[in-house]
């Protein structure tokens, strides 16, 4: 059978590998490698179709090293074993032997503790590919042996490349430059895609006109959203959204919460988020941004989708566009920290209730002021427990509402400061 058009026009040498130059050049790590005539075990990471099968065989070619390869999906811990048994019993005819393995973030841990034994005694060199993000993927004791490399998506120059190696080894494509470019856009860095997209055309290229655009969409689909919502595009994304509308930008901020409705993210996800941008990055800075991002969700609760989804884009302008200020997030963070070191100190009597004769006796409420009986309603008195060193924990931004907290503050800090109150006492008006 006549192999894929990927297969076929796949790298035979690693200058023709597109698209990653920050791997290849003059001081990278893998030229240095090579140089050295050093193979280093690798984890090439990045999405598909960016070229980690490829650079991973040009790579064992430059050693003229015995190239393995499997699939984590396909291979379990037995093939695993047999293949490091078979090179460490032939030590002398396999010298130098590189194992690929695909998706090796399918592994379990015990799985990929097998490595380390071969690894530490320098039989093997391990090179992995994965589109997980490592930190999660891999256990520390493997990853801590492989040098990461991140492999990029193909830009648009490097899909052309791939474009202009097909029509020179094959024949050209009979596509106008909007239509050439609609092609390089489908493919959405993915190499692998763009090369299946062109082997489905060829057998409806026209012999004697050019495809326009609206002719190539008819004949092509858009490769689907490079997103998973269980793994590592799920929280790129979802992290890009919300410094979009920390940062003040409401076209990156839609920008990103669109990638993430074409993603498939559940909307009612991207609902919550927002609330929680709204205190986390907005809090009493602006108080109808929790208003406007609850609206939202009951308004996208009432819809559904699609209608509801301009509800939630609604809310992320307003979010975006919003003053901004943490002092409520930080003074939480903080008070909680506090409340853990001194949950064993109880409230100071002066503010606890008193039912019983016993309890009076005791001293509770003894002293305690009546805030609405004084001029002001204010009594200034501690509610921290005794013993305890006065704190400030909130501390309010000089713009957005919280320029009227800061105010109330300074304002109820300064009275604190001239007690004790007495009712016949007259103080100057808030």
């Amino acid at each position: 059978m006549r192999a894929p058009l990927a297969e076929r026009l796949r790298p035979t040498i690693l200058s023709e590998v597109v698209g990653q130059g920050h791997l290849l050049g003059p001081e990278s790590l893998i030229t240095g490698s090579i140089a050295r005539n050093t193979p280093l075990s690798l984890l090439l990471w990045g999405p598909p179709g960016c070229g980690k099968t490829t650079l991973a065989g040009l790579y064992a070619k430059a050693f003229d090293a015995r190239f393995l390869s499997i699939s984590a999906i396909f291979s379990g811990t037995s093939d695993l074993k047999k293949i490091l048994e078979e090179i460490e019993n032939s030590p002398l005819l396999y010298r130098r032997t590189i194992l690929f393995v695909d998706e090796i973030h399918r592994f379990n841990k015990a799985q990929q503790d097998v490595f380390l034994p071969a690894l530490e005694k320098g039989q093997l060199i391990l090179i992995g590919a994965t589109t997980e993000n490592p930190s999660f993927a891999l256990n520390d004791a493997l990853l801590s042996r492989l040098r990461v490399l991140q492999i990029r998506p193909l830009g648009p120059e490097a899909l052309q490349q791939i474009v202009a190696r097909y029509e020179a080894k094959i024949q050209a494509l009979p596509l106008t430059e909007k239509a050439r470019e609609l092609l390089v856009e489908f493919a959405h860095g993915d190499g692998r895609h763009l090369l299946n997209m062109i082997e489905n055309l060829e057998h409806s290229l026209p012999t004697e006109e050019r495809l326009d655009e609206e002719r190539l969409q008819k004949l092509l689909q858009r490769r689907h959203a490079l997103y998973d919502r269980q793994a590592d595009g799920h929280y790129n994304l979802i992290s890009a959204l919300h410094k979009s509308v920390r940062g003040s930008d409401p076209d990156a901020s839609l920008y990103w919460f669109a990638r993430m409705l074409e993603g498939g993210e559940d909307p009612a996800f991207l609902a919550r988020r927002l609330i929680r941008m709204a205190t986390e990055d907005i809090g009493l800075a602006d108080p109808r941004a929790l208003e406007i991002a609850l609206a939202a969700w009951r308004g996208y609760d009432q819809l559904g989708s699609p209608e509801g989804e301009l509800a939630l884009a609604q809310a992320v302008v307003y979010l975006a566009l919003a003053p901004k200020s943490n002092a409520l997030y930080t003074a939480y963070k903080a008070v909680r920290e506090a409340a853990e070191k001194t949950s064993h100190l109880p409230p100071p009597s002066t503010i606890l209730n008193a039912p019983t004769a016993m309890m009076r006796n005791m001293g509770y409420g003894a002293g305690y002021q009546y805030d609405h009986d004084l001029p002001l309603a204010f009594s200034g008195q501690n509610y921290f427990p005794d013993g305890m060193e006065r704190p400030q924990f909130y501390e309010p931004k000089e713009y957005g509402f919280e320029r009227e907290m800061k105010k109330r503050v300074e304002y109820f800090e300064n009275l604190r400061k001239k007690k004790p109150f007495s009712p016949d006492a007259t103080y100057p008006s808030a």
